[in-house]
C-alpha cells in the first residue's frame, strides 16, 4: 500500500532519481528548509567549550564564540537573555552553554542561541598563555630596567606590519599631521602559523642593519596589527617574537591588537601603545607644538634681554646722580695748571740764563789744539764708516727697490685709489666751504674779539672789553657796548729795543 505524502512542497533532502524532475529550490526555500531541519533534530542542547572572541552590540546582543582545540561555533546571547545571565561570558572561560541551535539565513551559518552560561574551569588557551608568561617574566625579560628610552624625535622609523591592511595606512597618516619622519615597512604576516617567524625575521633583520648603509638603520621599531580574537592574535605570544624583541638593540614599540588586547610583546617590548595610530604618537611630538614652544622661549628670551637692559640703563642713570659734576673735579686741576703755567716763563728764562753762563765757561776752556787730536780721530773713523756706508745704502736700496717692485700695484688699482681719494677730498672741500668759518659770516653772523684777539661769547664779556673788535664779511671795526664811557686809547706795545731778542 502507498502512502500519500500530504505536504506538496518538495523534501530538500531527498536526492533526486536519474530521470526524476528535480524541484528547483529557491535560496530562501534551501535555508528554511535547512533551519526547520536543524531546529527540529537537535532542539534544547548544552554545549562546553573555551569562549573565543566576544562582541557586545550597541543593541544589548552579545555575540561570541564557542572552541575547543578543532573546531568553533557561533553563539549569540539577545538582550533579554543577557540580561537574565548571572555569569556573563568572557573570552578564555571554559563554559558550558545552554540554549537551542538555529540558522541565520543571510550568512548562510548556524549559530548557538544561548540563554544560560554556567563556568565550566579555565580555559586552555588562557591557562597556557599564563604559564608562559610567568616562565619569562621570571627570566627577567619583562624588567623595567632593560627597557630602552623612545627617542624623542627619530630620523628614521621601522614598522613591522601587513602592508595591505588600514593598520601602514593609519601611523603614515598620523606621522604625517604630527611630524613627517622616514619610514620603512617590513612585511610581516599578521595571524596564522607564518607571523611568529616573520616577525622574528623582521626584528632581528632591522637591528643587523649598518648605521651608514644604502638602507638606514631606523632610529625606533613599531610592531603594529589591527585588533582581533586571542586566536588571531597568537602568533604575537609566541616564545620566540617575545625573545626578539626583548634582545631589540632598537627601541621598539608593541601596538598589537586594541585597547583591551594584550599580547606578551607587549610585556617585552619598551614602550606599549594602546592601538597603532597611538603608536604613531609616541613614536614623534607635534611639529606645531614644537614650532610655538621655540616661538615661545624666543619671545621670553627677547623680553628678558629688553628687561635687563631697561635695568641696567636705570641704574647706571641712579648712580650717575651720586657722581660729582664735571667742573667740580676739574676746578682743582685747572686751578694748579694756571699757577704752573704762570711759572713756567719766568723759570725757563732763568734755565736758558744758566745754561748760556755755563756754555761760555766751557767755551773759554777750550784751545784749539786740545781739540785737534780727537776731531782727527774722529775723522778717520767716520772715514772707516763712510767707506762701509755706501755698499751698505747700495744693497739696501736694491732690496728696497726689489720688495717695491714685488708689492707694486697695477696702474687700474692705483687709480681706482687716487679716484676714491679725489672723491673725498672734494667731499670734505664741499663741506668745509658749507660749513667753514667765511660761509657763517656771509650769512649775517658776526665775530666779536677782545682786545688780545680772544673770542667773546657772553654779554658779559662785551661790556668789560671797551672797544672790542667786530669782525664781519667784508671787513672789521671797533665798537662799544651802549651806555659805556668813551674808550681809551690803546697804548701801543713797548719797544723791546734793539738789545732785546727773544728767548725762543
Amino acid at each position: 500500500m502507498d502512502l500519500i505524502d500530504d505536504d506538496p512542497r518538495p523534501n530538500p533532502l531527498e536526492v533526486p532519481r536519474e530521470g526524476d524532475n528535480a524541484h528547483d529550490f529557491t535560496v530562501s526555500e534551501l535555508s528554511g528548509a535547512i533551519k526547520r531541519m536543524l531546529e527540529g533534530e537537535f532542539g534544547r542542547i548544552r554545549v562546553r567549550g573555551e569562549v573565543g572572541r566576544v562582541v557586545l552590540a550597541r543593541t544589548g546582543h552579545l555575540y561570541f564564540d564557542i572552541k575547543d582545540d578543532r573546531s568553533v561555533i557561533a553563539a549569540v546571547s539577545w538582550k533579554g537573555q543577557v540580561a537574565r545571565m548571572t555569569i556573563r561570558p568572557e573570552e578564555g572561560m571554559e563554559v558550558i552553554a545552554s540554549g537551542r541551535l538555529t540558522t541565520y539565513g543571510p550568512q548562510s551559518k548556524y549559530q548557538l542561541q544561548v540563554d544560560n552560561v554556567e563556568p565550566a574551569g579555565a580555559g586552555a588557551l588562557m591557562a597556557m598563555l599564563e604559564a608562559r608568561k610567568k616562565a619569562l617574566a621570571a627570566e627577567g625579560l619583562f624588567d623595567s630596567a632593560r627597557k630602552k628610552s623612545i627617542p624623542f624625535l627619530p630620523q628614521v622609523i621601522g614598522v613591522i606590519t601587513s602592508p595591505t591592511g588600514a593598520v601602514i595606512r593609519d601611523i603614515l597618516h598620523r606621522l604625517a599631521d604630527r611630524f613627517p619622519r622616514r619610514v620603512i615597512v617590513w612585511p610581516v604576516a599578521v595571524q596564522g602559523e607564518h607571523c611568529p617567524a616573520d616577525v622574528v625575521r623582521a626584528i632581528e633583520g632591522f637591528n643587523a642593519l649598518a648605521p651608514d648603509g644604502p638602507v638606514p638603520r631606523p632610529d625606533v621599531l613599531i610592531v603594529a596589527r589591527g585588533g582581533g580574537s586571542i586566536e588571531d592574535l597568537w602568533g604575537f605570544n609566541d616564545e620566540a617574537v617575545v625573545r626578539a624583541a626583548a634582545a631589540s638593540r632598537i627601541p621598539l614599540i608593541s601596538a598589537v591588537g586594541h585597547e583591551t588586547d594584550t599580547t606578551l610583546i607587549d610585556h617585552a617590548a619598551d614602550l606599549r601603545a594602546p592601538t597603532p595610530t597611538a603608536a604613531a604618537e609616541l613614536a614623534v611630538p607635534v611639529r606645531a607644538d614644537l614650532l610655538a614652544h621655540v616661538a615661545t622661549l624666543g619671545a621670553r628670551m627677547h623680553r628678558s634681554g629688553t628687561s635687563a637692559v631697561q635695568l641696567r640703563a636705570q641704574r647706571t642713570r641712579d648712580l650717575g646722580r651720586a657722581l660729582p659734576r664735571p667742573e667740580a673735579l676739574l676746578a682743582t686741576p685747572v686751578q694748579w695748571l694756571d699757577r704752573v703755567s704762570d711759572a713756567f716763563a719766568g723759570s725757563l728764562r732763568a734755565l736758558a740764563q744758566h745754561k748760556a753762563l755755563e756754555l761760555q765757561r766751557a767755551a773759554g776752556g777750550l784751545r784749539p789744539g786740545v781739540l785737534r787730536a780727537p776731531l782727527d780721530r774722529r775723522a778717520d773713523a767716520l772715514e772707516r764708516i763712510a767707506g762701509r756706508l755706501a755698499p751698505a745704502l747700495r744693497a739696501g736700496l736694491a732690496r728696497k727697490s726689489d720688495r717695491l717692485e714685488a708689492t707694486r700695484l697695477p696702474p687700474s688699482l692705483l687709480l681706482r685709489h687716487l679716484t676714491r681719494a679725489t672723491d673725498q677730498l672734494s667731499a670734505l672741500a664741499r663741506m668745509h666751504h658749507s660749513l667753514g668759518y667765511p660761509q657763517t659770516l656771509a650769512r649775517g653772523f658776526a665775530v666779536l674779539r677782545g682786545e688780545d684777539g680772544h673770542l667773546l661769547t657772553t654779554a658779559a664779556a662785551a661790556r668789560r672789553e671797551t672797544p672790542f673788535t667786530v669782525e664781519m664779511r667784508d671787513g672789521t671795526f671797533e665798537a662799544v657796548p651802549l651806555g659805556s664811557p668813551a674808550p681809551k686809547a690803546r697804548k701801543k706795545p713797548a719797544d723791546p729795543g734793539p738789545d732785546q731778542g727773544s728767548l725762543f
